[in-house]
């Protein structure tokens, strides 16, 4: 008989296992109560794993479901099977890295870390002091927890997925925590155990409603009234079940339904919790996001940039006056000159009419004449002496020009070979990538010769801070690429180890594919003495159905008995339950008054958090009010300049 209905539940549905699969998290629904979506009656436990292998206490509600659908969940992997988690974390971002580093510091710091803590040592830690981090940061969590001795790479990464870190930490990192590919993840999972401690501790110094209502594990669900229900659900489905259904909407519904009645759950007020649960949150968020926007350090900023603009106009006026007091300079100088030069003029014209006069009014004599002749003739040699000196001047001039053109183009040459150089290097024009908005281009003709020098003597000091800077880019590259090899040897030695182990595997592949051979020969084999059982099995029950039969009237007589007691017991129930009804009711009377205090708090504690905000608003108001004035009166400065 059980054979035909299996065949016929078969027969009419061709494939059932798939549907098992997809109604697992379905019926999960089963193993839960009303009261599991609500905050239960009990302390809210936070896991605290004692160690990789210990227990954890469950919660109010969660006996039966993490008896039931906790093995369903391993055997899928979670909710997610075995699809890994893509970590969203800015973890390769150098400016969240140093925030966590800070963060990390500050929560050792005040947590009395009993290890030297240094910036260097934060930046790139090794393994060991990594180890002592975790530790220290886990026994915040586990007072009694200690790290042993060996095989501690092994150990942290089980811990944290004991801990159901969402992302993976491997054992091959381990062994090189302070390597710049690996400590970002390292600290990522640091940064999320101290989040967890957190937590822990924020929900450690909250008191819940009824918090001693649960303890020594008893749990509500083992009554009698739950386990009948229960068990009638059980009943009814896999009936179903065996008769080829897949889905049972109603019998979940029906049972559902007596759930709330026996827990006297009330929708409603539910509903209104989880709505003020939402706004709540809501501003919450919102008062989150306004305390992450500093907008105070961003005035600072502003602040900054315009004190930086301000002294590159008040150098470039005092540029400027210099400039303009050069020229007043320069231009006294040519008033005084075109003076001296027009007086000089006047004293010469003065002189040229005295000798014109004299011209005009002389008498020559002989004498004079011959005086005139003699000065004539040595005027005429002094001449000829002063002709062959300015000759002289000018072959030794045209000489100096010569050997000045090929100084000259010498100069030119190392000139134009440093620019190609330069452009080389990206450091001419001025935009370019590796000038960083220095001058590197030399001018030899625009400046006089003071203006060369110090012009020479910054761009070598420009140049000497770029070879520097250049020289430590490339020890930091060097020491990555050292890193970098060290962790490449790691990961080969890691894979000849898997190849080990796959050989292993393929070998012991085979010699179960063998041993599944022989079991299987061997199970053909216990199917036909299973086949003349079944036939024995059935002689036998044709015999049972006949002492059935009869011995059917003495069950009945059996039957009036048990009815009779039935309602003896019956009575006897219904005065407990009425002894229940009137506890419950003083329970949830102290309930609901609890609840009203609690929200009242609430209340409270939101007006008080508006106040902080308005004042918070107006104080930053304030401030902007003040940097404004103070915007405008630099304007008014810059603009009198």
């Amino acid at each position: 008989m059980e054979r035909g209905r299996m065949s016929r539940a078969t027969g009419s549905r061709p494939s059932e296992l798939p549907m098992r699969v997809q109604d697992s998290n379905r019926m999960s629904v089963v193993y839960t109560t009303p009261q599991s979506k609500q905050p239960s009656f009990g302390k809210l436990n936070i896991p605290k794993p004692q160690s990789v292998t210990s227990e954890r206490r469950t919660s109010f509600f969660g006996a039966r479901m993490s008896g039931a659908s906790m093995p369903r969940n391993s055997t899928m992997s979670g909710f997610g099977g075995t699809e890994k988690i893509k970590d969203a974390r800015p973890l390769h971002d150098k400016s969240y890295v140093q925030q966590c580093i800070r963060q990390l510091h500050e929560f050792l710091t005040e947590q009395g870390f009993p290890g030297t803590l240094s910036a260097k040592t934060l930046q790139s830690p090794s393994t060991k002091e990594f180890v002592k981090m975790f530790e220290f940061i886990y026994r915040q969590l586990d007072p009694t927890f200690e790290m042993p001795n060996s095989k501690v790479e092994e150990e942290v990464p089980a811990i944290l997925k004991a801990l159901r870190y969402p992302f993976v930490l491997s054992k091959c990192s381990m062994y090189s925590v302070g390597a710049p590919h690996t400590w970002p993840q390292a600290l990522g999972a640091l940064m999320w155990l101290i989040d967890n401690v957190k937590i822990n501790w924020s929900l450690s110094k909250q008191e819940l409603l009824f918090s001693d209502f649960c303890e020594d594990s008893d749990n509500i669900e083992e009554g009698a009234e739950y386990n009948k229900l229960f068990l009638d659900y059980t009943a009814e489905t896999y009936s179903k079940f065996m008769q080829g259904d897949d889905t049972f909407e109603d019998e979940d519904d029906s049972f559902l339904t007596k759930l709330k009645k026996l827990y006297n759950v009330d929708e409603a007020l539910l509903a209104s919790m989880e709505e003020k649960h939402r706004i709540l949150s809501d501003e919450v968020e919102r008062l989150e996001k306004e305390s992450q926007s500093d907008r105070l350090m961003t005035k600072r900023m502003e602040k900054v940039k315009l004190q930086a603009d301000l002294k590159k106009l008040q150098s470039y006026r005092s540029s400027l006056e210099s400039f303009k007091a050069n020229l007043e300079n320069k231009a006294s100088e040519l008033n005084d000159e075109l003076e001296t030069t027009v007086s000089h003029l006047e004293s010469l014209k003065h002189e040229r009419d005295e000798l014109q006069i004299l011209l005009q009014n002389q008498k020559f004599t002989p004498a004079d004449v011959e005086r005139i002749n003699r000065e004539k003739r040595e005027l005429q040699q002094t001449i000829s002496t002063l002709s062959k000196s300015l000759e002289d001047a000018e072959q030794h001039k045209w000489n100096e020009e010569i050997a000045l053109a090929k100084v000259k183009e010498k100069a030119e040459l190392k000139l134009a070979e440093y620019h190609k150089l330069a452009r080389k290097l990206k450091l001419i024009p001025l935009s370019a990538e590796n000038a960083c908005g220095h001058d590197f281009e030399i001018r030899p003709y625009e400046c006089g010769p003071g203006s060369m020098v110090q012009h020479k003597t910054q761009i070598q000091m420009l140049l000497r801070k770029l070879i520097s800077d250049v020289e430590e880019e490339n020890s930091r590259l060097a020491n990555m690429k050292l890193s970098l090899e060290e962790s490449c040897e790691q990961l080969n030695s890691n894979i000849l180890d898997k190849t080990n182990d796959l050989k292993l595997l393929r070998e012991q592949i085979r010699k179960l594919d063998e041993r599944l051979d022989c079991d299987m020969q061997e199970l053909a084999r216990e199917e036909q003495d299973w086949a003349a059982e079944i036939e024995s099995m059935e002689n036998h029950r044709k015999l049972l159905e006949k002492k059935v039969n009869y011995g059917y009237d003495e069950a009945v007589q059996q039957l009036k008995a048990a009815q009779q007691q039935y309602h003896l017991v019956l009575q006897e129930t219904n005065e407990e339950r009425r002894t229940v009804a009137n506890n419950l009711a003083s329970v949830f009377t102290t309930a609901a008054n609890h609840l009203s205090i609690t929200e009242k708090c609430l209340e409270d504690l939101h007006s008080r958090v508006q106040r902080v905000c308005s004042k918070a608003v107006e104080d930053d108001a304030a401030a902007i009010q003040k940097m404004r004035e103070t915007l405008k009166s630099f304007r008014s400065k810059a603009n009198s300049f």
